[in-house]
């Protein structure tokens, strides 16, 4: 099984328990879990990282082959049927669900149900009468499987280890 990670995931990980000076040994684990053919992300994750200015943006820019592509005609397929899904929600309000549509999370669900990956995110679902729109909603919606962050680390059996351990 492979996965694909939420924006949030990594800049969460960056701004809380795993800043990039304080961690490193995270960052390299993520580049060997790209390269092991476990986890990637989208190329509209890239494009909105590479945005901050910042020492994820670094990171990114210097990994675009960790970004997917999203032109394939499955994935743009699965987006329009989001699209379509999340126009006609009763709820929320018109301006949120065209932020939604507008940003990443609808193309990494997308992409996930088109090759079968589980998203990787920190947001949690919400009620239908929430004003908000979150990806485990979307992924249930679509029958696409999601984790968090804690959980991937877990499942691939990651070692953050201080120090030597040999």
């Amino acid at each position: 099984m492979s996965y694909l990670l939420d924006m949030n995931s990594c800049i969460q990980a960056k701004n809380t328990h795993y800043r990039m000076g304080f961690c490193p040994g995270l960052w390299d684990w993520l580049d060997k879990a790209y390269d092991a053919g476990k986890i990637s992300s989208v190329s509209l994750v890239y494009k909105e990282l590479v945005e901050f200015g910042d020492d994820l943006s670094k990171w990114a820019k210097e990994r675009p082959n960790h970004f997917l592509p999203v032109d394939d005609s499955s994935t743009q397929i699965t987006f329009t049927r989001i699209a379509t899904f999340v126009m006609d929600m009763p709820l929320p309000k018109q301006t949120e669900k065209i932020r939604f549509l507008d940003g990443a999370d609808p193309w990494l669900i997308a992409k996930a149900h088109a090759t079968r990956q589980t998203v990787v995110t920190h947001e949690v679902l919400v009620p239908s009468t929430s004003q908000k729109i979150k990806i485990p909603n979307i992924c249930q919606q679509f029958n696409v499987p999601y984790i968090s962050a804690f959980d991937l680390l877990d499942t691939l059996n990651a070692k953050l280890v201080f120090g030597d351990h040999s």
